[in-house]
Parts: C-alpha cells; structure tokens; sequence
C-alpha cells in the first residue's frame, strides 16, 4: 500500500475559522502524539515501522515530510531513490497523509513554532517492539529546492 493524502479544509465566516479533515475516521487508531522541534529546519528521521501504520496531521506551520519503504535502497552519492515520497504539509491546507506500515518516515520543521500530530494504529507498548531507526541522511531529502 502507498502513502495517501486525505483532504481537508477550512471554513471561514465572521466567527472565525473552522479546520477540518471530514475523510479521516481515526477507525484504526490506538493513540496520537504531537511533535514540537525547538527550531525551523529540525530533522526527525528516519523512524520505521513493520506493522504500525501512521497519520500526520500539521496543526501549525509546515514540514517536508518523506516516506520510504522499509527495504529501499539508500541515497548512494545523492542518486534519488525511485520508492521516496515526498510531501508538504502545511497548517494552511489541512489534510492528513497516511503512512502504511512497512515504511520509515522523516520530516524537517519548515516554520518556526509547528505542530505535527502523529496518529499511531498500534500501543506505546506494540510499538516499541515494531521500532526501527536510520540516520537522518539515509535519504538526504532536506536541501532545499532552489527555483
């Protein structure tokens, strides 16, 4: 199964400002967490997982967030690996992106003060023995795209 976005929204009115993920229906989740790096252009990667699966949602600022199969090659001499997704998500434009189990994610902080809220499918306790780690620069994603 392959990384989805699930589209959100916003509403706005005199009242003030209405985000929402209506597609998004937390069947499968067990618990959440929220992340806050201390400063922009942070690396949190790269953290992999056999049978859990994850939702990502920004609820301030934005990320570069990519995923990559468990078993996909590293970046040799920066050649691009054909299996890493990237995305941005982004406060501004409310989705959740799905990440199926069988994948390593990372992400960078793109804005001072954001929020990122995982939603996990399994336990703390399930997903301790289901934690896998490489280096932030297995898949060096995080320069920036002059254009």
């Amino acid at each position: 199964m392959q990384p989805k976005i699930i589209q959100g929204g916003l509403a706005v009115d005199d009242r003030g400002q209405l985000t929402f993920v209506n597609e998004f229906d937390f069947k499968d989740v067990k618990r959440f967490y929220m992340v806050e790096n201390h400063r922009r252009g942070f690396i949190r990667a790269w953290h992999g997982h056999e049978k859990e699966a994850k939702y990502v949602f920004v609820a301030q600022g934005s990320i570069l967030i990519g995923v990559v199969p468990l078993n996909a090659p590293t970046y040799p001499n920066q050649t691009p690996c054909e299996e890493l997704k990237k995305f941005i998500l982004s406060s501004h434009k409310p989705q959740i992106l799905y990440i199926p189990s069988g994948n390593y994610n990372g992400f960078v902080t793109l804005e001072e003060n954001t929020k990122v809220i995982f939603f996990s499918t399994t336990t703390l306790e399930e997903s301790l023995g289901d934690d896998i780690r490489r280096g932030a620069f297995a898949w060096n994603i995080w320069e920036e795209d002059f254009r």
